[in-house]
């Protein structure tokens, strides 16, 4: 069997490069696999078939899973992971550039001339790329506390809040807070509000956009760990929207006001957080189309 190039494929096929590494990050040429960061695609393989219609559309989670399994660079995986990334760590305080953010991720090394960075700063973005690769993984399983731990877990790992007595990583709050000057759940509370939240939202056989956000916000009211609440609320809204087959979105840092707005008004007008996060859905519908993957 002879190999050809991606070059050689596109100027065979008429497309871009681009679009022939993205066909075969989405594993639709058949025989092509990778060396390295390279494909090789066999002579014979056939031009995939763009179409219309709905039967013949990709999932998302499925290019997701694809680019992340064959490191496909460029993609919408890497897209995602580095505009979640940096715009959620960016709302809770870290001072690491979307560009700084973008060369961990591609390079998994920190290039600094004449600055200071915070050591807990570069260590929450590389578990953050952790924690969009587990809800990648596990998109399709329900929500349950072991996974939404795990998540914190991972994020927390290794920083400086794991080495203080009074804070757990992996597991619920120990000493009562506050978000936004607002009260949330006891510590001795959070078990249990924990498993009624998941009980009902879990009961829901399909879950709408709208369900999704009324998860966030009831989640983000009980506030379940010492910290790191926002982020790990933004992975498991990205998380649900995979599973539903319901274009996901990103908080970016420029909408945050709204977004906290929004989730203070849910009681009383429920406009504000779903126009927020609807603004958001769009935003990410761009990126979809420019990768052309279908929705």
């Amino acid at each position: 069997m002879q190999y050809l190039s991606v070059a050689e494929t596109a100027k065979r096929w008429e497309i871009s490069e681009r679009s022939v590494r993205n066909y075969c990050a989405q594993a639709r040429v058949e025989g092509a696999f990778l060396t390295g960061k390279t494909w090789k695609i066999p002579e014979n393989a056939k031009k995939p078939e763009r179409s219309n219609r709905r039967e013949s559309v990709i999932p998302l989670l499925d290019i997701l899973q694809a680019e992340k399994e064959s490191k496909f660079p460029g993609g919408i995986y890497h897209k995602t992971q580095i505009d979640l990334t940096y715009n959620s760590n960016h709302m809770e305080g870290s001072q690491l550039t979307h560009d700084q953010t973008r060369y961990i991720f591609e390079t998994n090394t920190i290039g600094i001339e004449n600055e200071v960075l915070r050591v807990d700063d570069v260590i929450e973005t590389v578990n953050h790329f952790r924690c969009i690769d587990l809800i990648i993984d596990k998109a399709k399983s329900d929500l349950t506390e072991n996974f939404i731990k795990k998540l914190h877990w991972i994020l927390k790992n290794g920083t400086s809040d794991s080495r203080k007595d009074w804070f757990v990583i992996g597991d619920y709050k120990k000493l009562p807070n506050e978000v936004g000057g607002m009260k949330t759940a006891l510590p001795e509370e959070v078990a249990d509000q924990m498993k009624t939240l998941l009980k009902d939202y879990n009961a829901r056989t399909e879950k709408t956009f709208e369900d999704i956000l009324d998860f966030h916000v009831k989640f983000e009211r009980i506030h379940p760990f010492q910290d790191g609440n926002g982020r790990v609320g933004r992975l498991i809204m990205f998380k649900e929207c995979l599973k539903q087959k319901i274009v996901p979105f990103i908080i970016e840092d420029k909408l945050k006001l709204f977004y906290y707005r929004g989730l203070k008004e849910w009681d009383d007008e429920k406009g504000y957080l779903l126009d927020t996060c609807l603004t958001a859905q769009d935003n990410y519908k761009a990126y979809l189309d420019y990768f052309r993957v279908k929705y």
